[in-house]
């Protein structure tokens, strides 16, 4: 049998189809999400949903899902669309990114502080949409852009949405799953990997959030955390109890457990800047700036094992404290080169993820790691296989997130009795 997943990202949406015998994935397929929509406000991020929607058309159509037996969602998480009584999008995408609810709204509390959650929110936008009249007068609901691509595809008129994106929206008890709030766009929610209805006779699932999807494409087994690293980077792992540990947050995952995620909002950007710094110090000894230098650092990195320089990367702040801001310390005549810079931002990036497990009381026995910034760096590999103190694993395919969404295809139509099961029977790994 074969089973669809489509992930919805930002910047990229990617399809795959499965095999649900082997695992193997028959068909990817990516387009660019080129949805952004020009705007004049700075603090604006939004995407035009029905450009969206022509893509996963478009990616759906490749896979030939004509012969599959479920479909499968995941996207971006917190940011929100409105859709009317038929099911069709009045608004545009406000995505993630979208910064109006970090606006001052009273008494010197942005619009996201008054409520109770994070700029970006779904809720916290809306909130701060409601206030200054910006919600549409025909809007009836508002959920993610994956829950309501799943509703386009099966032609329902309200939003079926799986506790995994409800409570990116904000303002949720993830104990009781349940809103906090009153609010009559509020969609209906649901725990279950379950049908939300059907695209020409084919399940299609509820979508879910792109953190545990992600999860559930990359773990064989519950037991293991997973470390994913890109533009940003974060930890995340399987509790039946909410932690409490600064910078971890408590997800829902499936009514039962909670997913533990640790987020570093720079991640992976901390290379990236290492790289760009190099960059430029060449094009000052007149080398071509545009020419990428992660090749040269990876072989400096071969056979760099320590270094006495310390590097803190959360340069672009934390969740907690926006103002935190990193450095380089311990500086010395001898530690002041080129390799030792990168391996200390390789600790720092390694060690931020590392204190927030550890600080939960865990310690790492096994240990996935995905992601592009984990895939092709070998060092940066290293180095977290050291700290953590075990071995890793790398998923065998690179689309976790369609990936997840397939398999929890594979529960919503009865292929497998739960979640668990799909990931042990399809989840394999790559050599180190």
């Amino acid at each position: 049998m074969k089973v669809i997943g489509i992930d919805i990202g930002t910047t990229s949406i990617c399809g795959i189809s499965v095999d649900t015998e082997s695992g193997r994935v028959l068909k990817s397929e990516t387009l660019p999400n080129d949805a952004f929509i020009k705007t004049d406000f700075e603090f604006e991020r939004i995407q035009d949903p029905e450009k969206i929607m022509n893509r996963v058309f478009e990616i759906l159509s490749r896979l030939e899902p004509q012969n599959a037996s479920a479909i499968g969602f995941s996207g971006q998480m917190h940011g929100i669309v409105y859709t009317d009584k038929n099911g069709n999008a009045v608004s545009p995408l406000y995505t993630w990114q979208d910064e109006r609810a970090a606006k001052e709204y009273k008494d010197g509390k942005s619009y996201a502080e008054a409520l109770g959650c994070f700029a970006g929110y779904g809720l916290a936008t809306d909130f701060y949409n409601s206030v200054n009249g910006v919600v549409p007068d025909s809007a009836e609901y508002l959920c993610t852009v994956a829950d309501y691509a799943v509703m386009r595809l099966c032609g329902n008129s309200k939003p079926l949405v799986h506790i995994t994106n409800a409570a990116s929206l904000g303002c949720f008890d993830i104990e009781n799953n349940k809103y906090t709030v009153d609010n009559p766009r509020l969609p209906e929610v649901t725990a279950e990997f379950t049908a939300a209805g059907k695209y020409n006779g084919i399940p299609v699932c509820v979508a879910l959030g792109d953190n545990q999807a992600s999860f559930i494409g990359s773990v064989s087994d519950f037991e293991y955390a997973l470390i994913n690293v890109g533009t940003g980077s974060q930890i995340s792992w399987l509790t039946d109890t909410k932690v409490c540990a600064e910078g971890v947050e408590n997800r829902p995952f499936d009514g039962k457990r909670y997913l533990a995620a640790g987020c570093a909002l720079c991640g992976g950007r901390a290379f990236a800047m290492l790289e760009k710094l190099f960059r430029e110090i060449a094009a000052l000894a007149g080398a071509d700036e545009s020419k990428t230098l992660y090749p040269e650092i990876d072989k400096v990195l071969e056979n760099k094992l320590d270094t006495t320089l310390s590097a803190d990367c959360r340069f672009c702040g934390t969740r907690n404290d926006p103002s935190v801001r990193g450095g380089i310390s311990n500086i010395s005549e001898n530690n002041f080169t080129a390799s030792d810079i990168a391996l200390a931002v390789l600790n720092g990036m390694s060690r931020e993820l590392y204190e927030m497990y550890s600080n939960c009381g865990k310690k790492a026995e096994k240990l996935v790691c995905s992601g592009n910034g984990m895939r092709k760096n070998a060092a940066l590999r290293r180095v977290v296989s050291n700290m953590f103190g075990c071995d890793i694993k790398i998923p065998l395919f690179n689309e976790e997130a369609s990936y997840g969404a397939a398999l929890a295809a594979g529960v919503a139509c009865g292929i497998f009795t739960n979640i668990s099961e799909a990931c042990k029977t399809l989840v394999s790994y790559r050599e180190n």
